[in-house]
């Protein structure tokens, strides 16, 4: 059952992520409010951790899992931050990162063996073309805040979560989830803090709105959410489990009009619909995978 409701559950966990953000960002900075996040995440898990004797792993296990976290966490949440932080257009931030799925399906193909069918490259295009249609209207000044420094970064999140989502696949498997969630916040906390003690002032405001941010970013995001990540591409063929990175800026946007009572236009009701369909053509049956790949049974 948890199998089967894992995708749905993970897109909602992880399109809150936005909302959690936006609520706690004004009060820390960016490499400050991640390394608190993850080092809280850490502390909450580790007592699960300790009772299931899940840290028991080789070292080699350990350093895979903190690689494809520094990646996946580190790399990927610190560079879109960091990005929107020192002026870049958050909806140009999210166009550029919403390439993933594309990225991680074409990569797929040479480094894990994954086939796609002509089906899931249609999907891939609707997705693209919904997203586009979606982030598009909120796309303002693009000589604004766009610039070297800010385009790398972003760029850099995007090959951050690409790379990290097949080095998962590739050398994640047999790891503990609980254990190797840990080992891979240890490796994103060694990437945002590092970052944070370099450039940052550390200076947080204790506000009861960064709080609250926190608190569900800790345990909605960076424990439930990632979990279910790890199941998906355990269970998955990876390019399918990118698809469903496609239906998150829809339901983002939804939630963000009831919180935050931000408006959609018809266009973006439209792409809403394209990235729906296209994640259900990409995510919901198993493409044409390398022999023994794992999947979700129907």
């Amino acid at each position: 059952m948890l199998l089967r409701l894992a995708p749905a559950l993970f897109v909602i966990l992880w399109s809150t992520g936005f909302i959690g953000s936006k609520l706690g960002a004004a009060d820390a900075e960016p490499f400050t409010f991640l390394s608190l996040r993850f080092a809280l995440a850490i502390l909450v898990l580790l007592p699960v951790a300790v009772l299931r004797a899940s840290l028991k792993q080789d070292w080699r296990k350990r350093g895979h899992a903190a690689f494809a976290g520094a990646l996946i966490h580190g790399g990927y949440l610190g560079g879109v931050f960091w990005a929107i932080r020192h002026g870049m257009p958050a909806g140009v931030a999210a166009l550029i990162v919403s390439l993933q799925p594309i990225l991680t399906s074409v990569l797929a193909g040479p480094l894990l063996g994954e086939k796609l069918a002509a089906r899931h490259w249609v999907g891939l295009a609707l997705g693209l073309l919904g997203a586009l249609l979606i982030v598009g209207p909120k796309v303002g000044g693009f000589d604004s805040g766009v610039n070297g420094a800010t385009l790398a970064a972003t760029l850099t999140a995007l090959l951050a979560i690409t790379l990290g989502t097949l080095y998962q696949k590739r050398f994640g498997a047999g790891v503990d989830l609980v254990g190797g969630a840990i080992w891979q916040y240890l490796g994103a906390l060694a990437v945002v803090g590092g970052a944070a003690m370099l450039f940052e002032t550390r200076a947080i405001i204790w506000s009861p709105k960064f709080i609250l941010a926190l608190g569900w970013l800790v345990f909605a995001l960076s424990i439930g959410a990632i979990l279910l990540l790890m199941l998906l591409i355990r269970q998955h063929a990876v390019s399918g489990v990118s698809g469903l990175f496609y239906l998150v800026p829809p339901c983002t946007a939804l939630m963000a009009y009831f919180i935050f009572d931000e408006r959609l236009a018809m266009l973006q009701i439209v792409g809403m619909a394209l990235a729906i369909a296209g994640g259900i053509l990409i995510a919901v049956r198993k493409p044409a995978a390398a022999e023994g790949e794992a999947v979700l049974a129907d």
